[in-house]
């Protein structure tokens, strides 16, 4: 039985390629670096995946990370909200699920979460958020999804996390938590759903036992 769930966010509750890069793209002409323009290369995919210090570590080599850290936080992230684009029947989806189980995210961004769910109207639909600052190490590590099955109070068995990336794949992997693959076609990914209406019937089916 699937009694809850757990969804990353970026490419799983929002298409959000362009906000990310806008953000990290603001940090690097900071520094006099060239932004990342090509959406498709493994510049943009780190950017679109990883925790923001290993983001600023690759990207920055070189600079003080301290420094570069700090400017960062300096951002309000709410400049860059108008490019996240709500993935088609997340909201509706969230809105019937969260009424059933109780929801988490379990995310590599940092402080940007609590405005995005805020911005959105998406806060009441989770019972527990975590980020990477809410753990001592992020995604591909299992770190995020032991503490969201804890503050959700399930087990692992009990649980399906919605993610994309082969990081979420991994530390679903590590956390022994079931995986489903939203939009991706991951390597070895045996549960992969395309739209948020394909997942409400996977859960469905799950329960049911067919």
């Amino acid at each position: 039985m699937i009694r809850g769930m757990i969804f990353d966010c970026d490419g799983v509750l929002f298409a959000s390629h362009q906000a990310n890069l806008a953000y990290y793209n603001a940090v690097l002409e900071r520094f006099s670096r060239l932004p990342v323009d090509d959406v498709a290369s493994p510049e943009a995919h780190l950017c679109h995946t990883a925790a923001s210090p290993v983001v600023f570590a690759e990207l920055l080599d070189g600079e003080d990370q301290t420094e570069v850290l700090a400017f960062a936080a300096t951002l309000d992230y709410r400049q860059f909200l108008h490019h996240m684009i709500p993935e088609p029947g997340m909201v509706e989806t969230l809105r019937d699920l969260s009424s059933k189980l109780p929801l988490a995210v379990a995310t590599n961004r940092g402080t940007s979460m609590a405005e995005i769910l805020d911005h959105f109207q998406l806060t009441p639909y989770f019972a527990a958020v975590v980020t990477s600052r809410d753990v001592p190490r992020p995604k591909p590590h299992p770190d995020m999804l032991r503490k969201a099955a804890a503050q959700l109070g399930l087990r692992k068995d009990e649980l399906l996390f919605v993610g994309d990336s082969e990081l979420d794949q991994l530390a679903a992997e590590r956390a022994g938590i079931r995986f489903v693959a939203y939009k991706s076609d991951l390597p070895g990914s045996r549960c992969r759903v395309g739209h948020y209406q394909e997942l409400q019937e996977l859960v469905q089916r799950l329960n049911s036992g067919t």
